[in-house]
């Protein structure tokens, strides 16, 4: 009887301490409220995030970056990867553009996404352009 005693009383030490470090790794979940502010700019930036891939779907901004050798499966993943102010700063170009100007417009806001392609092909963020000598 002892050694089933002493097997029992091993066997919940040994449970006891497997528990004891389960709750010690899984770290306590810290739950928060989202402001209203916070949940609305975020929206806004989803919403523009796919005016620009919107804009990027149509035909001739697609004709336009292949002539410049640009993927516009690259472009999509740039403007993916946009930070809130380069996205707030293409919406408000894409939004002083006025509205059914034509090609030009679309002409414009695909050299702006050029630019910004560009820029960070030149600073080493993205690899988009192989004629570019990114500064790393």
């Amino acid at each position: 009887m002892t050694a089933r005693l002493c097997a029992k009383r091993t066997f919940a030490v040994l449970v006891a301490t497997v528990f004891l470090l389960t709750a010690l790794a899984v770290p306590a979940a810290q739950a928060g409220m989202v402001g209203t502010q916070d949940y609305l700019a975020q929206q806004e930036l989803d919403q523009q995030r796919d005016t620009v891939l919107a804009m990027l779907q149509e035909d001739d901004v697609r004709q336009q970056l292949e002539r410049w050798g640009v993927d516009p499966a690259d472009a999509e993943e740039r403007v993916q990867s946009l930070t809130a102010e380069e996205l707030e700063l293409l919406a408000e170009r894409m939004d002083e553009m006025p509205a059914g100007a034509g090609l030009g417009s679309v002409v414009g806001a695909v050299v702006f996404v050029f630019l910004v392609l560009l820029i960070t092909d030149l600073l080493g963020l993205t690899e988009v352009f192989p004629f570019t000598n990114p500064q790393r």
